[in-house]
């Protein structure tokens, strides 16, 4: 049995490695599905990402419904007990917004595998073709924790609040309305840009930069320990690795916007900024 402490909230793979075995920890694949079938760390579990997130067309992206999450915890076999270590092909954000999901639903215990699959290959850790199952009958006791939740009317409350940092982790040509994905351009009044991509050594693997770097990259945006910060981008895809990486970095006051500007921007009640 794994002491939950001795895993960090972002995971190396060799760390992970070292904790195949244990009997608490529940690994979760959202690469393709062609590349779970090819190869995937041992014991892991393919979820696609399609289940883990709902949506309300226009709106994408939303958090689902307690009946889907309790169908999203017996698909992985969880309890509350159990530490879920998360991964993906992309760079963190299928991964991530999994453990969010996770988060928002209640459960504590989350990692991110740091670089995701391409950076567990490059250091030569083991490999499976063993496709892996895990089903649970005990219904999880889901208890929505709202303290990682920014939903759009408290977004509106808190426009005006100088404790709250809206960051944008879009584009740039997203956030300047020079590109939109909703019926409205433009980005949440007094948001500040952090493009995901930012976050995302391409030369490493897809690992996240070094922590100073992220903490300077906050800092020439004002974006401190002591505010409130929420982030969002079109679904909150993109957002949900920004919202692990904080997290993990000691920013413990960090709320996700599900739905993001898939909902901001289809509506016409809420202010737009250009």
């Amino acid at each position: 049995m794994t002491d939950n402490n001795l895993l960090p909230m972002v995971i190396e793979p060799k760390q992970l490695e070292n904790h195949l075995n244990d009997d608490n920890i529940v690994i979760v694949d959202l690469c393709k599905t062609q590349q779970y079938t090819q190869a995937h760390i041992p014991g892991a579990i393919h979820m696609d990402y399609r289940r883990v997130v709902a949506a309300k067309p226009p709106t994408n992206g939303l958090l689902p419904e307690p009946e889907q999450l309790l169908e999203l915890a017996s698909a992985l076999g969880i309890t509350p007990d159990k530490h879920v270590v998360s991964y993906d092909e992309e760079g963190g954000g299928k991964a991530a917004r999994l453990l969010w999901t996770l988060n928002a639903m209640g459960h504590e215990n989350i990692s991110l595998l740091n670089g995701g699959i391409n950076a567990w290959v490059d250091e030569k850790c083991p490999l499976e073709a063993t496709e892996n199952f895990a089903h649970s009958d005990i219904q999880y006791p889901i208890a929505i924790n709202e303290q990682v939740i920014a939903r759009k009317d408290y977004i509106l409350e808190n426009l005006e609040n100088t404790e709250v940092v809206f960051l944008d982790t879009r584009s740039p040509y997203e956030f300047k309305g020079e590109k939109k994905f909703s019926a409205r351009a433009g980005r949440i009044p007094g948001a500040v840009n952090m493009d995901w991509i930012l976050l995302i050594d391409q030369n490493n693997h897809l690992k996240l930069v070094a922590e100073d770097d992220i903490h300077a990259m906050l800092t020439e945006r004002s974006v401190s320990k002591d505010k409130e910060i929420i982030v969002y981008c079109q679904t909150h895809h993109r957002s949900a690795l920004t919202y692990v990486a904080l997290k993990s970095l000691g920013y413990n006051n960090v709320k996700g916007y599900p739905g993001s500007w898939s909902e901001w921007g289809n509506l016409t009640v809420t202010p737009v900024e250009l």
